[in-house]
């Protein structure tokens, strides 16, 4: 955990309200793979600074939002600013820069996995293996940007091949919790898991785990 991280973290647990846990089910201290809706930027902010588990989830952070020569093109693509508003132009040359100098150090000081879209993917399974190998948790943010402030509300899928690879490497069969974020309650919901059955091809149950995820977000 790198010391920018650790400054941060704190600076929010300190200015940001605290969050209270609903838990559907009674955790059972396994390692396990959160799923939480996105809530805007607080989301993962409020996950970091505030879940009770936080000290033991490691959030997967979208690799290229780490190197500063990609920054500016992520920044663009989501759209951090309305489409179309006046300032479109000064935003466009200004905020994918500054995003670019600021958002690097921190990502990469977070305790988390980097996700990687090409033949790097394997690290991304590889680092979030030895994480669960340790007893602690993943944070992943399934849902898709869309645009401006809002995510595709179907999930993403690939996160899932995470549950084979931990069975086979650790004989863990992982759980999948959804968590919904309600930024104006202060709440976190913790959603009934769904569990990743070894007597199945991933193919065969990826639909049930999915619908389950999507559910409790």
């Amino acid at each position: 955990m790198g010391k920018l991280y650790t400054v941060l973290r704190g600076i929010a647990q300190v200015i940001t309200p605290t969050m209270k846990t609903e838990w559907t089910t009674e955790y059972d201290g396994q390692p396990s793979v959160f799923c939480p809706n996105h809530a805007g930027a607080f989301g993962p902010i409020d996950m970091c600074a505030h879940f009770p588990l936080h000290a033991a989830s490691h959030p997967w952070l979208n690799a290229g939002m780490m190197d500063a020569k990609t920054v500016p093109a992520y920044v663009r693509q989501d759209y951090w600013w309305k489409p179309g508003c006046f300032l479109e132009p000064l935003y466009n040359a200004t905020l994918p820069y500054i995003a670019a100098a600021i958002l690097p150090p921190v990502l990469r000081s977070v305790p988390g996995v980097p996700v990687y879209h090409d033949m790097q993917v394997i690290k991304t399974f590889r680092k979030s293996v030895e994480y669960l190998r340790q007893g602690d948790n993943l944070v992943i943010f399934a849902q898709q940007p869309s645009g401006y402030q809002s995510h595709h509300m179907e999930l993403n899928k690939g996160f899932l091949q995470i549950a084979p690879m931990a069975y086979r490497t650790l004989g863990i069969a992982l759980k999948f919790y959804p968590v919904h974020i309600d930024y104006k309650k202060r709440l976190f919901t913790v959603g009934e898991p769904v569990q990743f059955d070894p007597s199945q091809t991933l193919k065969e149950q990826e639909q049930r785990l999915i619908d389950g995820i999507a559910a409790g977000i």
